[in-house]
């Protein structure tokens, strides 16, 4: 609710006609300032610049005085007006978590997991394009606790990021108010724990940006959207997964799968011959997961925040980290129809069901589950290449997603980042570059916001893999906002790979088998309608090549999405920086900052 506009009328007796001239040229700026300060409170005091008339100015003429009272405070009315239609636009949205652990047994068998608000898996969050959600995290649990938002983007607000190269962790019994806008953001998302092996023990839920209904969306608007969390699960305790690997133990398969928290019991209820959205979000630790509806085929119009060129599948297969969204036109005939995920590249395979319920359906889901595939490795591959970028759709702003030429941008720099197995010190540690990453006690934004010493070193990890053996480390690269970039990541193990970028999306121009090669591989790139996402998979003795715009200051986690990997050290930072001090390129350092490490209250 705007606030009620308060001022003072100056003192007349006395003044002369220069005095008077200052006098009510300083009431305009006023009430301009005030109009637009109870139609925007939020809005920083730099802002309001356009209403302060310099005392200078005021002296040297009257006539000129009244000239520039006239424009500032037309300039004032017309900014209020434009900020009064943001304001309408950009919604605030307020959540309250409480996160507790509680007993679960999603395998039928009672373990310890993490709840939000008594829920899991936790609320899902519905928002609109450039929506601002504030979220209240309330940490119940005995250790430390941040949330990432995987696959907002945090526009200049890394600060927002939630991980622990941005972040102090939320104490046990406190709390940690994140403050986010959607901006120029819609599609398909999700939350998670992102400290210690939490994770494995829930917390996750879904994560929907909406379009604004100035923005057309390239289908038919469905009948109703469903979330779908698809997950690997283990019935050990989050706390003994984690001793595994600390004692540098194999990490064990999992026990199961889970659909919406459950291997066999989630339905989801429909009406024959409407369409539905459903959009599935792989929130596992390590499985890729293939999903599929009995009956059904599946017609691909987003990933991750981008639109597709509406291909239709059988079956997808989605890997960790990885969000899409289909249209299903729902059977004529009023029966019941299984819903499938199941594991890809593992031995054995899981499978869970549930149950898509028709109305009036008289029959239940039977017979036997639709196939999916196993371990074919090329048909994975062969699929990832038909998912291409709906150039011709509006994404989050009214302008064609195929727009931006990402093809004919010269490369700057290219990154090739191996991950490799290795041993250190006797334990098992993940590398990337020969560097298996180790978390400081300071965050990083904090050391670079305060120009601490020795928490890290700017290109401590080089752009390719070097011989000899792998180090502890902290590894940060350097670049600079607005470069354009390649990153080629190199799995040079018999393994999946999943690799996630906070802060950005990025185009999938390129997956191919064994090294990749500059002069070769890159004729084969896909340079006209790659998709752009924020997880890219890559396949055993295998590369992925990604195009990136470094349009988003701050400090980025590039991490793997495979969670046990990305523990042992399978991670790094990208710092993107210049050196403008503004809040046009990055935001401030938040007034609720958590300190702690060498920068502590």
């Amino acid at each position: 609710m705007a606030q009620p506009i308060t001022m003072s009328m100056p003192m007349l007796n006395g003044m002369g006609p220069l005095d008077f001239c200052m006098s009510g040229a300083i009431l305009l700026s006023e009430v301009a300032h005030l109009i637009f300060l109870s139609i925007y409170p939020s809005i920083e005091a730099a802002s309001f610049s356009i209403f302060k008339l310099e005392t200078s100015y005021l002296k040297k003429s009257c006539e000129k005085m009244r000239q520039a009272i006239v424009l500032h405070f037309l300039v004032g009315i017309l900014a209020c007006s434009s900020v009064s239609y943001v304001e309408a636009e950009d919604a605030y949205r307020f959540l309250n978590w409480e996160v507790t652990y509680g007993e679960i047994s999603p395998l039928g068998v009672k373990q310890r997991g993490i709840l939000i608000n008594g829920q899991f898996p936790g609320p899902t969050v519905n928002a609109v394009t450039n929506d601002n959600v504030i979220v209240n995290v309330i940490n119940k649990l005995d250790e430390p606790l941040l949330i990432t938002w995987n696959g907002v983007k945090q526009r200049k607000s890394s600060w927002q990021d939630g991980v622990l190269g941005t972040n102090c962790p939320i104490p046990p019994n406190s709390n940690w108010t994140y403050k986010m806008q959607m901006k120029d953001q819609i599609g398909t998302f999700t939350y998670f724990p992102s400290t210690l092996m939490h994770r494995a023990a829930g917390g996750f839920g879904g994560f929907n940006l909406l379009a604004r209904s100035v923005i057309p969306v390239p289908y038919q608007k469905p009948y109703e959207e469903f979330t779908v969390l698809v997950s690997d699960w283990w019935e050990k305790d989050h706390k003994e997964l984690q001793n595994i690997l600390d004692s540098g133990a194999p990490f064990p398969l999992p026990d199961g799968i889970l659909i919406n928290g459950l291997p066999r019991s989630t339905s989801f209820s429909a009406i024959p011959g409407q369409t539905y959205l459903f959009r599935v979000s792989n929130v596992g630790l390590t499985t890729s997961i293939n999903f599929r509806i009995q009956g059904h085929t599946l017609r691909l119009v987003e990933v991750e925040g981008s639109h597709t060129a509406q291909e239709v599948y059988e079956s997808l297969d989605i890997h960790v980290g990885q969000s899409s969204s289909f249209l299903v036109t729902v059977d004529e005939n009023p029966k019941d129809y299984f819903i499938v995920a199941s594991t890809r590249f593992t031995k054995p395979i899981f499978t869970a069901t549930a149950v898509l319920q028709l109305a009036g359906s008289r029959s239940p889901a039977s017979g036997p589950l639709p196939n999916g595939p196993t371990y074919q490795l090329h048909w994975s591959m062969k699929q990832a290449r038909t998912i291409r970028w709906n150039l011709t759709a509006n994404a989050a702003r009214p302008n064609p997603q195929g727009s931006f030429h990402y093809g004919t941008i010269n490369v700057v720099r290219t990154l090739v980042l191996a991950n490799s197995a290795e041993k250190i010190n006797g334990r098992q540690r993940y590398s990337v570059n020969k560097v298996s990453y180790q978390n400081p006690e300071t965050p990083l934004k904090l050391a670079d916001y305060f120009n601490i010493p020795g928490v890290f070193t700017l290109n401590s990890i080089k752009d390719t893999p070097p011989a000899g053996p792998a180090v502890l480390g902290t590894s940060v690269i350097g670049t600079t906002l607005h470069d354009f970039i390649e990153i080629v990541f190199q799995n040079n193990e018999n393994t999946m790979q999943s690799w996630h970028f906070d802060g950005y999306d990025f185009w999938t121009v390129g997956f191919g088998s064994g090294q990749w090669n500059s002069t070769l591989r890159r004729r084969f790139y896909n340079l006209v309608d790659a998709t752009t996402r924020y997880t890219v998979q890559v396949y055993p003795n295998s590369w992925s090549a990604i195009l990136v715009s470094l349009d988003n200051k701050g400090m980025w986690n590039l991490r793997s999405a495979i969670w046990p990997r990305r523990y042992l050290g399978q991670e790094l930072y990208v710092r993107v920086w210049n050196d403008e001090n503004s809040p046009y390129t990055e935001y401030d350092i938040p007034a609720n900052e958590i300190l702690c490490g060498k920068i502590k209250k």
